[in-house]
C-alpha cells in the first residue's frame, strides 16, 4: 500500500506523523517508537509529506516588520543589504545606541581573523565602538580613512581605532594628520609624507569598512565642527546641491562628490575609494539623516546600511516620490 493514499487509516497515520514532528517537536525514533513504525518509515511519510505540498512552514516573529523593511530597502535598489533596528525613541542618543548595537553584532558575527577594518570617525562609529564585543579575539587591524579632529577625544578617528581594535583583541594604526589641511597644496605635501601615505595605503586595502553619514542641515551638524564655515558660506551649500557630508566629503544630492574648496583640502581616502572593499557598511538615523543617507546610497559607495524603522520607512517614502 502507498504510505500516502487515499486509504483513511493512511492518512490519518500521515497526519499524525506530521502533527508529532512538526507542531509537537518530537522526533522521528520517538515517532517511530510510539506509533510502533520503523524510523526509515516515519522519515519516508515526512519527506513525502513534504513533496507533496502538504507542510507548509510560516515564520512569525516580532521582527517579521523589520525584516520586511530591509527586503523593500534592497528592492528598492538603494542598497544591496540592509540592517534595520527598532525605532525605541525619538531621542537622538538612543536612536543611535540602538543602531550601535545592531551594526557591532553585525561585525561580530562577520569579521574574520586578517581583515582590515577601515573606519571613519563619528558618533555612529562612536555608537558602534561602544556596544562592540567579541566571543573571541579577531586577528584584525584597524586603520583610520581619515584625519583626525582636534578637540573632539570621544569620535576621534584615531581614538576610535584603538577602542575598536581593543574591544575586538586587534591591532590599529593611527593617521597622524588633521581631517583638514589648510591649502590644497599643503594637503597634497601632507599626503605624500611616508607615515600619512603607509597608513592611507592600508586603508585602501581595507576589507571591511564601518562609515557614519553627516548632514550639513540640522543645527547641530557635526560637519561645521569639523570645518567652520562663516554663515553666508553655510547658507550656499544647498543652494549648491550639497545634502551631505562622507568621510568628511560634501556630498551632492544624486551622490556625487562635489567640486569645492573643502573637499579639495581634505586628508582622507576619496568616497569613491572605499568602492574597492567588499563591505562597506554605513550606520546612520534619524529623521535629518533621511536626505544624507539617501545621497550617500545614489552614489553607490555603501553596500550595507544599518538604521532604525522609522528613518527607514521615510527613505522608502521618499524614493518612491522621487521615481
Amino acid at each position: 500500500m502507498n504510505e500516502i493514499s487515499d486509504d483513511f487509516a493512511s492518512l490519518r497515520q500521515l497526519h499524525t506523523v506530521l502533527v508529532r514532528h512538526f507542531l509537537e517537536g518530537q522526533r522521528q525514533a520517538e515517532i517511530a517508537a510510539a506509533m510502533n513504525l520503523s524510523t526509515s518509515k516515519v522519515n519516508r511519510i515526512i519527506a513525502q509529506a513534504r513533496r507533496s505540498g502538504m507542510v507548509k512552514i510560516s515564520i512569525e516573529t516580532p521582527f517579521q516588520r523589520l525584516l520586511e523593511t530591509e527586503r523593500q530597502l534592497c528592492a528598492s535598489g538603494l542598497v544591496p543589504a540592509a540592517i534595520v533596528a527598532p525605532t525605541v525613541s525619538d531621542n537622538d542618543a538612543t536612536r543611535l545606541a540602538q543602531i550601535g548595537q545592531a551594526a557591532a553584532a553585525h561585525l561580530a558575527e562577520t569579521l574574520r581573523d586578517g581583515d582590515i577594518l577601515g573606519i571613519s570617525g563619528g558618533k555612529a562609529v562612536a555608537a558602534v565602538a561602544d556596544a562592540l564585543a567579541a566571543s573571541r579575539p579577531v586577528d584584525v587591524r584597524v586603520v583610520p580613512l581619515t584625519g583626525g579632529v582636534q578637540g573632539k577625544y570621544h569620535t576621534d578617528v584615531n581614538h576610535l581605532a584603538s577602542r575598536i581594535a581593543e574591544r575586538l583583541g586587534g591591532r590599529s594604526l593611527m593617521l597622524h594628520a588633521p581631517l583638514f589641511a589648510e591649502r590644497a597644496d599643503q594637503r597634497e605635501t601632507v599626503m605624500t609624507m611616508a607615515a600619512v601615505r603607509e597608513v592611507l595605503d592600508l586603508a585602501r586595502k581595507a576589507t571591511v569598512c564601518l562609515v557614519g553619514i553627516g548632514s550639513i542641515d540640522a543645527p547641530g551638524s557635526s560637519y561645521f565642527d569639523l570645518h567652520p564655515l562663516s554663515p553666508a558660506d553655510r547658507a550656499m551649500l544647498p543652494a549648491l546641491g550639497v545634502t551631505a557630508e562622507f568621510l568628511g566629503h560634501l556630498v551632492l544630492d544624486r551622490g556625487e562628490v562635489a567640486n569645492c574648496t573643502p573637499n579639495r583640502r581634505l586628508i582622507a581616502l576619496r568616497p569613491d575609494q572605499l568602492r574597492r572593499c567588499g563591505r562597506v557598511i554605513a550606520v546612520a538615523a534619524g529623521r535629518g539623516k533621511v536626505g544624507p543617507i539617501r545621497a550617500v546610497l545614489r552614489g553607490g559607495y555603501v553596500s550595507t546600511l544599518v538604521t532604525d524603522e522609522e528613518t527607514a520607512t521615510m527613505l522608502l517614502h521618499d524614493e518612491r516620490g522621487a521615481q
